[in-house]
């Protein structure tokens, strides 16, 4: 492979920047650019070791750093690797990544380093795949399951699962290829109690997707409502400051206001809307057809209600568009004297919470009733946890296959036939880890990374 570099540290002013260089060519080429104060170069130093000196592009000066060396195979990527460190500036970095590439290293691509380290064995897809999870941690519970999955812990998991029906595999074909020799017949209660075991742990591993979806990246969450409820005052609760305009004049919101912000132990890409009404006032109006869309796509809905005034047909109009969603029914300016009918709207969205925006009372109810709808309340972020739509799929299918496999055992379908369906699920467990990924997978995996990791 060619010797890469890049910046891997933040674009912007800071203590220190790192240029990490990795490859065959990565002493030699941190050699050539860097002079430690010692005297003794780069190429002789052991593996994490430490030298100090000054950085040239050429013959001209650029800083005073810190190189680190890794000699292969121990370092990240698996490759020799050298860590430039010098001051933080902006320019100053960009300078020292210019003089690696200009001594002969390749700017690296998105994710190359940790794709490297997979490549070289240093970790499976699963654990490639929670490096950016670690990053990209927004609070304590996605670190503790991103920590989980880098440690390997979903990877053993699907290695456990795979090599139990390897087993089963190896023994149909041995008896379907050797007929006349003398191995024994095939316990099929086993093969069953063996089948049901795997179904068991995919089903549970799936089942837990959405929780840990809601922990690590996310759930998109519409605030919506007829006009005048209390959205953006719901909105502004949220996200603790005035994100949204607060006005007692109907259509004030007509756009689609977005926040990010943590609740609870969950994160919620908040979207308030425009209240939903017929109207004829063209801009309100387009306002409204994307509040109907965002509630369409949403992973959680926060319908909220005017607790004060008594239920209308425009408010049984919206009823009607949040059942059989995940949704929340928000009676909000409890504050006041309720005349909504609760249960009326209760019997089409079964969770509901009294709530006062204006007093932040019930607030806490709110955000017990989002963990306890998304499956985060009792989460535990130790266990093996499917991070992201590829490993879901992989999953289902593997699970689809046993199932299929259980059917056409249970039918007396012919053993050959049987484990088709098993090499099915092996095939997917073994894409999920990487170990028969092909190279369009990975490409997309490492995709997502940034430059530098």
């Amino acid at each position: 492979m060619n010797t890469i570099a890049a910046i891997a540290t933040p674009l912007a002013t800071a203590g220190i920047g790192v240029i990490r260089i990795s490859g065959e060519a990565a002493i030699e080429i941190a050699d050539s650019i860097f002079k430690p104060h010692s005297g003794k170069c780069l190429t002789k130093m052991k593996g994490y070791t430490a030298a100090y000196g000054d950085v040239f592009d050429g013959d001209e000066k650029l800083d005073d750093a810190v190189a680190l060396v890794f000699r292969a195979p121990r370092s990240y990527t698996g490759e020799d690797v050298v860590e430039i460190s010098c001051h933080g500036g902006i320019y100053v970095v960009q300078r020292v990544l210019r003089a690696a590439l200009n001594a002969g290293a390749e700017p690296a691509e998105p994710g190359e380093f940790t794709k490297r380290a997979f490549l070289n064995g240093k970790m499976d897809l699963t654990a490639a795949e929670a490096v950016m999870s670690v990053v990209s941690a927004h609070g304590e519970q996605a670190l503790s399951a991103a920590r989980t999955a880098l440690e390997g812990a979903l990877g053993r998991k699907i290695n456990e699962i795979a090599e139990s029906l390897i087993k089963i595999s190896a023994g149909f074909a041995v008896w379907t290829d050797y007929p006349e020799e003398d191995i024994p017949e095939i316990d099929f209660d086993k093969v069953d109690a063996a089948l049901e075991e795997a179904k068991e742990s995919l089903s549970e591993l799936l089942s837990g997707f959405e929780a840990g979806q809601a922990i690590t990246e996310g759930v998109n969450t519409v605030i919506c409502g007829v006009p005048n409820v209390g959205k953006s005052s719901l909105m502004n609760l949220l996200c603790g400051r005035e994100r949204s305009i607060v006005t007692d004049i109907p259509g004030t919101t007509r756009d689609v206001v977005e926040e990010t912000v943590k609740v609870g132990k969950v994160l919620l890409r908040l979207a308030d809307t425009a209240g939903v009404r017929n109207t004829e006032d063209t801009v309100e109006n387009i306002g409204v057809r994307l509040a109907v869309k965002k509630m369409e796509s949403a992973g959680l809905i926060l319908a909220v209600f005017d607790g004060s005034k008594p239920i209308k047909d425009t408010d049984r109009e919206f009823i009607a568009a949040c059942e059989g969603k995940r949704a929340i029914a928000v009676i909000n300016k409890t504050d006041l004297e309720i005349k909504a009918d609760i249960d009326e709207i209760n019997r089409s969205i079964p969770e509901v919470v009294l709530l006062s925006c204006k007093t932040g009372k019930g607030v806490d109810e709110l955000i017990g009733t989002i963990e306890r709808v998304l499956g985060t309340e009792n989460i535990d972020t130790s266990a093996p946890m499917l991070a992201n739509e590829r490993q879901r799929s992989c999953c289902q299918k593997a699970l689809d296959a046993l199932i299929e496999a259980s059917d056409a055992l249970n039918m007396g379908v012919t053993s050959d036939a049987v484990n088709v369906c098993i090499d099915s699920a092996i095939n997917s467990l073994l894409v999920l880890t990487g170990k028969k990924a092909s190279e369009a997978v990975v490409d997309e995996v490492f995709r997502s990374f940034c430059v530098g990791k």
